[in-house]
């Protein structure tokens, strides 16, 4: 049976009301949150704007409605991966689901617009691009549509981080669809963005659901830059054999550290924008394989990744704004097993961003703006209270009390007043004529006697040796510290160099204002040689793992990325439940009746050879 037929055509009506729709095809018992108000919203027919973390279930905010709706859903989305691996995942649940893209190849495109003009599909996905050009409009215009879904909402915006001026455009769809509910989706908008997306689109009227940001199982942590190689090494130590993403802040840093990588045993690629495009697939394959391999990219990869186990996600490279470090983690744990972040930042990334900014063509509003999440980004890698806290605090959400599973909480920082320290610090930055960067000022203020420092006659200054009895680290931490808030900043034009910022410096040395500061951690020992401790969440149970190489096979026999088929959480459960008959296994959460049908009988036969 089609999709068409199994979700549009069921002879009770009952069977097309939601929580029927989301039991049948979906095989969930309820709706977690917001979703149930959501699509009960879409439906009947109302316009919404859903504001859900990664993983929180936004796609099922459209997907039910459609299936409750007559007619076929147009599902606009950004990227072509993303689109493949939904429609693949809707195929697996019995949904008639087809997609239109540019690398499609002719057969199937033709296919997909004889089913749409025929009424056969229940979900239509499509980039914006392909829905506002071509001729596809117009034959839309001709057919019963259930709902239109805007998905990466924060496209749209102006104030967004992955703005796609195509998206803007999208505002033209209510007058060539009067009457059709439209619901725009995103994981992460302030304030501002989320105006923005509602007026962009001419959605004023329209109900906006907004979850809460907390994700529960991202372990969240930053720490400064002390020798990043090091410091990525140590921290993968423990997360061997699973998937994660590295980011970096440049294509040329992908490719350099994903070599590092490789040389010492681990599976990482590198992804970019500008990747021969026979190597981008391949990464995209291996990643969509679901093997543990590491991805080391620049934000080129990510945006609407379906994968649901990345066990990690590592910055080596500040992000710009807290939006889009959220939309990066938030790639971590979509199935909601714990996953980490580590977040690396130092001055030069300060340094790179104020530099960016400050060349940006931006109108002023926009730079304003731009700089005030450069600024709440930096009090984020900055923050010596519970870090999840201070992250939601920048999309307006306030966490009632410390979230027990950041850095910060589970070993709370050391402070110290550091006014005295700030004054020693910012008075060699001026006693050396705001000409040296940190690693000189560092010099001068331990009375290190270096070729610069001798040359230069800075062994003659009074601030000369006034910290000795501090280590560089120290003083590199002060450094970094100031410039966090505001009293330092970096000449970008001028190699680096470091200068007061009238108005913050001053008050601290005169001694008008408190400060205080965070002590760095001490590095940690490098990590030689190749990985080889197994992970630290690796799952002993024999019956899993067999039910994982079964699934691995059925999804090289279709050619589908394994997580389309069940997900881990899925198996884990069959592997502790062992259920017996077809009955008891749709009573597993997250097994639909498609599913039952088409690898009940296979998957039981697997559970009964792998638990002899």
């Amino acid at each position: 049976m089609s999709g068409a037929a199994a979700a549009h055509a069921a002879s009770d009506p009952s069977e097309r009301e939601p929580g029927a729709v989301l039991r049948r095809v979906f095989g969930f018992a309820s709706f977690r949150g917001l979703q149930e108000q959501a699509v009960a919203h879409v439906v009947a027919g109302g316009d919404a704007l859903v504001l859900m973390p990664t993983g929180g279930g936004k796609s099922l905010c459209y997907q039910v409605p459609a299936l409750c709706r007559p007619g076929t859903a147009i599902i606009v989305s950004p990227l072509i991966a993303l689109m493949d691996d939904q429609v693949a995942a809707l195929r697996q649940l019995g949904v008639a689901a087809g997609v239109l893209h540019s690398e499609l190849e002719p057969a199937a495109a033709q296919e997909t617009a004889r089913s749409l003009a025929e009424g056969r599909l229940d979900l239509l996905y499509v980039s914006p691009e392909r829905l506002l050009g071509s001729g596809l409009r117009e034959r839309l215009a001709r057919l019963p549509i259930a709902l239109i879904a805007i998905d990466e909402a924060h496209c749209v915006s102006q104030w967004g981080h992955e703005f796609r001026p195509e998206y803007r455009d999208l505002a033209c769809l209510p007058a060539r669809f009067p009457g059709v509910p439209r619901i725009a989706l995103t994981a992460t908008a302030d304030r501002r963005t989320r105006d923005d997306i509602l007026a962009a689109l001419g959605m004023t009227e329209a109900r906006v659901f907004a979850a809460s940001f907390h994700r529960r199982n991202l372990h969240i942590a930053a720490a400064p830059k002390t020798g990043e190689t090091a410091q990525l090494l140590a921290f993968l130590k423990r997360r061997t054999g699973t998937c994660g993403i590295v980011y970096c802040g440049s294509r040329a840093k992908t490719e350099k550290v994903a070599a590092k990588l490789a040389e010492r045993g681990y599976p990482a690629i590198a992804f970019h924008a500008r990747l021969d495009p026979s190597a981008k697939r391949a990464a995209l394959a291996r990643f969509r394989s679901g093997e543990p391999v590491i991805v080391v990219a620049t934000i080129a990869f990510g945006m609407g990744i379906d994968r649901p186990d990345v066990r990690f996600v590592v910055h080596l490279d500040m992000p710009d704004s807290p939006e889009a470090y959220y939309q990066q983690i938030g790639r971590a744990g979509r199935d909601g097993d714990p996953a980490a972040t580590l977040l690396l930042h130092g001055v030069e990334d300060i340094a790179r961003a104020r530099h960016f900014l400050a060349q940006s063509a931006a109108p002023d509003a926009q730079r304003r703006v731009m700089g005030a999440r450069l600024d709440a980004m930096i009090g984020l890698t900055e923050a010596a209270g519970c870090r999840t806290r201070t992250l939601l605090s920048c999309f307006g959400e306030e966490l009632a009390e410390a979230c027990g599973h950041c850095d910060n909480c589970g070993a709370p920082p050391e402070t110290f007043d550091g006014l005295r320290e700030a004054q020693m610090a910012l008075s060699a930055v001026l006693r050396t004529k705001q000409m040296f960067g940190a690693v000189h000022i560092v010099s001068v203020l331990r009375g290190e006697m270096t070729d610069a420092v001798r040359r230069h006659g800075h062994d003659r200054l009074p601030t000369f040796g006034v910290g000795r009895e501090h280590g560089a680290g120290f003083w590199r931490g002060v450094l970094r510290q100031l410039i966090a808030h505001g009293a330092l900043d970096v000449d970008t034009a001028g190699h680096g160099a470091l200068f007061p910022v009238e108005t913050k410096a001053r008050p601290i040395l005169r001694g008008e204002t408190g400060l205080t500061l965070r002590r760095d951690k001490p590095p940690p020992a490098a990590e030689p040689g190749s990985p080889r401790q197994a992970p630290d969440h690796a799952d002993p149970d024999p019956v899993f793992d067999a039910l994982r190489r079964w699934r691995l096979a059925e999804a090289k026999a279709q050619g589908v990325p394994p997580y389309v088929i069940f997900w881990d959480a899925v198996l884990r459960d069959v592997a502790r439940t062992r259920p017996a008959t077809l009955d008891e296994l749709a009573e597993i959460k997250g097994v639909g009746a498609s599913k039952v049908e088409r690898y009940g009988k296979r998957l039981l036969a697997a559970l009964a050879e792998a638990s002899l």
